[in-house]
């Protein structure tokens, strides 16, 4: 038995994808995906974005935004790009920008720029804004505090209790992917305090696939993996944390929904 879930965060249009998308994406509406959201990167890849969103437009969304890896020197005509595409059309969200301090700190003033920039056309075009955070989650935090009435999601949340309660405070939803399901990360326990009000489900793939496919190139069809992870934590019904995750998504996405 399948139950309806989105995917709010994946990238389904890069290339690891293109020779068997249709065969991923028919599993996926196999087990339930009613939606799949497409957060951008950078301008490279986006011809490819809007090409799959626009191959089936009530099951594809597509966001426009710089991540935040991919700021450096061209920073200032990419978020030109991103500018000419908010007023060429619309989006369904800013994302995914956000800070990375993990890897390199290089351009991590130009990060907070870029972020800050995408903060406010998420509220000129009253759009949610969807964040990458990593080794940077107090620096986001505090980012989008400086923007009373953002709304959004921190994507693939890793933080600790306490910054979750900020997050949630601020209105924002929290993204639970693969990393719930592996056995050293911790996230299970973190969820297990966490109101389901507050969460929406996410693959991000190609990446962090779940346990047990973990290693594999990740796709929507594991969707369910993360879902009934995430019932078994909270020790409800699946049905109940379909229902709930369902209704978060739709809601921030969609404002005519609510």
């Amino acid at each position: 038995m399948s139950y309806p879930i989105i995917d709010t965060h994946c990238h389904l249009y890069l290339h690891e994808f293109a020779q068997n998308r249709a065969n991923l994406i028919d599993r996926a509406k196999a087990v339930g995906v009613q939606h799949i959201f497409l957060p951008a990167i950078d301008s490279t890849c986006f011809s490819d974005l809007l090409a799959l969103e626009q191959s089936d437009t009530t099951y594809f969304h597509a966001m426009t935004g710089l991540h935040p890896c991919y700021v450096n020197e061209t920073m200032t005509e990419e978020l030109a790009f991103v500018e000419n595409q908010l007023t060429a059309r619309s989006f369904v969200a800013i994302g995914e920008c956000g800070l990375d301090f993990h890897w390199d700190t290089t351009f991590a003033k130009q990060q907070v720029h870029a972020l800050e920039q995408q903060a406010q056309w998420a509220l000129q075009y009253n759009l949610p804004i969807i964040l990458h955070t990593r080794k940077a989650t107090a620096e986001t935090i505090a980012v989008m505090k400086q923007f009373p009435g953002i709304r959004g999601i921190f994507h693939c949340f890793g933080g600790s209790l306490n910054e979750a309660e900020q997050i949630m405070d601020m209105g924002f939803y929290l993204g639970i992917g693969g990393v719930l399901t592996y056995k050293n990360a911790g996230l299970d326990q973190l969820v297990e305090a966490l109101p389901l009000s507050h969460l929406v489900l996410e693959t991000d793939a190609p990446y962090l696939t779940p346990a047990p496919h973990r290693g594999k190139r990740n796709e929507p069809a594991y969707l369910p993996i993360i879902l009934e992870k995430l019932a078994s934590i909270k020790q409800c019904s699946i049905s109940e944390v379909s229902t709930i995750t369902t209704h978060n998504a739709l809601t921030l996405f969609f404002p005519s929904f609510a």
